[in-house]
């Protein structure tokens, strides 16, 4: 059994943040639990510059952003397990807030119950008197979406296509369609475009993107690359590898348009189609969902319905920023302090 203060579940740019600021407030007994081999979360595979201006006062990379605040944590006493998968977390005690007040909450708490695994130490079962979940977020595959066609490889969302391209070393695919005007697609759009594949544009259903416009801007016009509004894939085409995709303009009710169909060649598809809050484990220990943000329901202070179980970042919901969801951990990171200190 490990026994700390304050637990928290995810290494990105939520889980350091919190973490740090429960640092700064004085807690000594603070543990980041990241699955994957290093810290820094999604940022490690954003090598694009536009992250920082609000933190930081200057521009920088994912990488170089994430970099900065590993650097701050190995400054610290905070603990820090990669390459461990969480299991579930478990109220000890009664647990729930049932409708009290966070006020009261430490009233019917007795701690959390965090089990893990890695191949290192096997099974963990760490105890803590709050737990932070800060597990960022995921996007929305085909499979959500229904597309009609064959199942061929070839078909990414376009974060994955991201970590391929940046981290792995490995390029997805030469001719290119992009569903979607999502911030990661059109990022990728230019990123693949830089590598040498041939994009041959972005198709969104909605009549305007839900991009931020400078990357509108610096990702597909400044490379020519033709975003396609009011369109969406109706099939996918392909046996054992992607040949094509058909696509339709669609009404005002986001139904196809009958004879309106295309047929664009391409070997693959980028799907950047929505993120989702990454809440698996927060559903499976029962805490309360927001049908809107489809994050944890916010009892006040970033609790959620389990006393002692807080959120923040993109798992609590989906931000436009980086310096955003840092901003909004570090307020976290003051409540979960108060709560501990409060015990």
């Amino acid at each position: 059994m490990i026994d700390v203060q304050v637990a928290v579940i995810g290494g990105g740019p939520a889980g350091l943040s919190v973490a740090l600021e429960c640092w700064r407030q004085g807690l000594r007994e603070v543990l980041v639990i990241e699955r994957d081999n290093m810290l820094g979360g999604i940022l490690n595979q954003c090598i694009h510059a536009g992250f920082g201006l609000h933190v930081f006062g200057e521009e920088l990379t994912g990488p170089e952003y994430a970099q900065r605040y590993v650097n701050m944590v190995k400054e610290t006493g905070i603990r820090a397990l990669t390459d461990t998968m969480v299991t579930s977390i478990e109220p000890i005690g009664p647990g729930r807030l049932d409708g009290c007040s966070p006020e009261k909450a430490d009233a019917v708490v007795d701690g959390i119950i965090v089990r893990a695994m890695n191949t290192n130490d096997g099974l963990l079962e760490i105890r803590a008197r709050a737990v932070v979940l800060a597990m960022g977020c995921r996007e929305r595959t085909r499979g959500m979406l229904r597309i009609p066609g064959t199942r061929p490889a070839g078909v990414y969302t376009a974060g994955t296509a991201q970590r391929l391209v940046n981290i792995e070393g490995f390029m997805p695919g030469r001719e290119v369609v992009i569903l979607g005007s999502g911030d990661i697609g059109l990022i990728m759009a230019r990123r693949m475009t830089l590598e040498g594949a041939h994009v041959h544009g972005v198709y969104e259903v909605m009549p305007k993107s839900n991009g931020l416009r400078r990357n509108i801007v610096q990702c597909l016009d400044d490379f020519g690359i033709p975003l396609h509004l009011s369109m969406t894939a109706v099939k996918i085409h392909g046996r054992d590898r992607v040949t094509g995709v058909t696509v339709a303009k669609v009404d005002g009710s986001l139904n196809p348009i009958p004879g309106t169909e295309e047929h664009v060649s391409c070997d693959t598809v980028l799907l950047s189609v929505g993120l989702i809050p990454e809440n698996e484990l927060s559903r499976k220990a029962g805490i309360e969902m927001d049908p809107r943000t489809r994050g944890p329901v916010d009892k006040g202070g970033f609790m959620t319905s389990i006393s002692g179980v807080f959120a923040c970042g993109n798992v609590f919901k989906v931000y436009d920023l980086a310096d955003n969801v840092t901003t909004d951990s570090v307020l976290c990171g003051q409540a979960v302090a108060n709560f501990v200190m409060e015990i």
